[in-house]
């Protein structure tokens, strides 16, 4: 089967941004923001950006290109005959199917909450009231599953048109709307009248507050949210590494794929810490900040419910994007692995996600019962855990691994692959910290993790 690949490289940056931009920057960056001391949070957080999550993405995309296969069978021509680097590459399989089981039902909310702005629904309400209607909400398994249905069908939907005429096009239009409606959302923040205080809290590092949370603490957040929020570790950036040319060096793409996701990430704090500053609400809410908190402060603006839908437009879009780029990991694996055609792939895995994702999207609900990490739990709860801290932590390292051991696919082999192209460049002085450096700190997010 002919390798498809990608139109533009505008379409390769915003189809991996968009994969990358998701849910983490957009509704979690804040509140962690909020809880960890504002600016100086932000700080920790660019820093280990670059040191983690820029490396493993461009060893990814090398992989990809290199191979010029999907995550599950691009480690077969790189590794050394005769080792088992390979199996990696159906634990990252598994992870794309785990993320999109609870991420879907997620992508449903956000969709709701949509709905419910802009047909008024949460008019009038104060804040107990805006609590209630998210609690009827978790509690209704018809409407959680038939949003959620909605997100699988779509997104197959969308994959079955092609890499070119469904993936790239929609993305593009996607992508660069969330861009325009954060700008205008942030504009709007910015100029309500009490919102400097809020852009005080964000943008000036506080050191009285970061020793007030505790500097290991704000360290460990900033640690996990920089290595969580580009979604490397199972293969996602991989596919889109493969299917791109080699007139562009990688280091310099993945450090405009991470720019582009830390200004969603960036500009969300400015839509929401002006906004919560202005009308007396605690940035520190955590991750009740965006549905129970944000329509609250919409019902006191001006045009407010111009201003929430076009938020949650925005939060759907997001998330959408990120189902869409998983899709398209799980897609091409498939692929690869059957021999099938997209269409018949598509088709398959849309039964297949919609079975897989109906036992978290009734979790809160008929399968409220079933705690599987203790009291309080639910099945998304496990399936996150999966994901985030063995499936991300320990791939990411054994990327690493594969990347700079001469028992993998070497250093060496990485660079040239890396390096083909205009652009910014892996060096030889950046062995010593990628070789010894990095993995230790992938070894030290997983025990986080686990802790």
């Amino acid at each position: 089967m002919e390798r498809e690949h990608l139109g533009s490289r505008l379409g390769f940056i915003l189809l991996s941004a968009g994969c990358a931009i998701g849910i983490g920057n957009v509704w979690k960056f804040p509140w962690l923001v909020g809880q960890n001391g504002g600016g100086a949070f932000v700080l920790i957080y660019l820093a280990f950006l670059a040191i983690m999550g820029v490396p493993v993405m461009t060893m990814e995309f090398a992989m990809g290109r290199a191979a010029q296969k999907s995550p599950v069978r691009m480690y077969y021509p790189l590794e050394p005959k005769g080792t088992k680097w390979h199996i990696h590459g159906y634990f990252a399989f598994a992870g794309n199917y785990i993320l999109m089981m609870f991420y879907t039902c997620v992508c449903g909310w956000m969709l709701q909450y949509f709905v419910y702005t802009a047909d008024g629904t949460f008019d009038g309400l104060d804040a107990q009231g805006i609590s209630d209607q998210f609690n009827a909400m978790m509690l209704s398994p018809a409407r959680q599953w038939i949003f959620m249905t909605i997100s699988v069908c779509v997104g197959f939907f969308i994959l079955s048109l092609g890499l070119q005429k469904g993936v790239e096009k929609v993305t593009k239009v996607m992508m660069i709307a969330l861009l325009l409606i954060m700008v205008v959302l942030a504009v709007n923040s910015i100029v309500m009248p009490g919102a400097q205080a809020g852009l005080s809290f964000y943008l000036k590092p506080n050191l009285a507050d970061i020793r007030k949370v505790g500097i290991w603490t704000v360290i460990k957040n900033a640690m996990n949210q920089s290595f969580f929020t580009l979604s490397i570790g199972m293969g996602g950036m991989a596919i889109f590494g493969s299917y791109i040319s080699k007139e562009r060096a990688l280091l310099g793409e993945s450090v405009n794929v991470a720019l582009l996701d830390t200004f969603v990430a960036f500009t969300s704090g400015l839509i929401i810490f002006p906004a919560c500053f202005a009308y007396g609400v605690q940035p520190d809410a955590g991750p009740s900040l965006i549905f129970k908190t944000l329509p609250n402060i919409f019902n006191h603006m001006i045009w407010g419910r111009l201003w929430g839908s076009l938020f949650f437009v925005f939060m759907t879009f997001a998330a959408f994007s990120t189902v869409i780029g998983v899709f398209e990991n799980i897609i091409a694996m498939f692929m690869d692995l059957t021999g099938r055609s997209r269409k018949k792939s598509c088709l398959f895995n849309c039964i297949l996600m919609l079975l897989l994702a109906t036992p978290c999207a009734l979790g809160p609900n008929i399968l409220s019962a079933l705690q599987p990490m203790g009291k309080g739990t639910s099945i998304m709860d496990l399936e996150d855990f999966l994901v985030s801290n063995l499936i991300l932590p320990l791939g990411s390292l054994v990327i690493t691994l594969f990347c700079t051991r001469r028992i993998g696919w070497g250093f060496d082999n990485f660079c040239k692959e890396a390096n083909e192209g205009k652009g910014l460049r892996v060096h030889r002085w950046m062995r010593f910290y990628l070789t010894w450096i990095l993995p230790v700190l992938f070894i030290i997010v997983f025990v986080m993790g686990l802790i």
